[in-house]
């Protein structure tokens, strides 16, 4: 099968890609058909790709609500960027066993993402609030824009592989910035199985801190 996809950069249009189709980057070929040149001050570039994939079964689709959940959902999600005078126009990004994936479209998408994705968590800790009430709690909702989920997680994978190579050198220990619970649960995964370091959660509240630390080094 193929389909086309659009981003500022290829790795940004491959991203797009991954996200509404639900496949690995290893499964499927990319055939690149048109790159824009960037106008006045490196605005306005644009690469289009053409992904080939297999005719099997795509767990993710992408596109405008089917039922009266996702309407629902989606209209909770696009009134609430108008209150914040931000409008964006929500889409279904992806559907999965217990989780639905919304994609916010927007000029605003830098102001809607926030510092470090703080307004994208609030949006999002507000839609399940939503899903909830519609009695879908089991479902998980995750809200993104500009693919910036994925690129804050290859960005923390990094990060926790970085800290991890000076910790181990120094045997001492750092702490990170304050995250929430899935960007702290990357940090610790990323680590996991990293001989002689380990990690630990600290502070209160929904936006703790890891701390990456030399076993048997103590705090300090």
């Amino acid at each position: 099968m193929v389909q086309e996809f659009e981003g500022r950069t290829e790795k940004e249009a491959i991203d797009q890609a991954i996200a509404d189709l639900g496949i690995e980057r290893d499964e499927f070929d990319v055939e690149v058909l048109d790159t824009q040149k960037a106008g006045f001050l490196g605005m306005g570039k644009k690469v289009k790709i053409r992904v080939h994939y297999d005719g099997g079964p795509v767990a993710v689709r992408s596109g405008e609500a089917e039922d009266d959940f996702e309407h629902a959902l989606v209209d909770f999600v696009q009134n609430l960027t108008e209150k914040m005078d931000y409008p964006a126009e929500v889409r279904i990004a992806y559907r999965e066993d217990n989780k639905i994936g919304l994609r916010l479209e927007s000029p605003h998408s830098n102001i809607l993402i926030g510092r470090k994705g703080k307004n994208l968590d609030a949006i999002q800790l507000l839609a399940n609030v939503v899903a909830g009430k519609l009695d879908h709690d089991d479902i998980k909702v995750v809200v993104d824009a500009e693919n910036y989920r994925s690129r804050r997680e290859e960005s923390l994978i990094r990060l926790a592989q970085k800290v991890g190579d000076e910790v181990k050198r120094s045997h001492g220990s750092k702490l990170l910035e304050p995250m929430n619970p899935f960007e702290r649960r990357l940090i610790h995964t990323t680590l996991n199985d990293v001989a002689g370091i380990a990690t630990r959660s600290e502070g209160e509240g929904l936006y703790k801190q890891v701390r990456v630390y030399y076993q048997g080094a103590g705090d300090r």
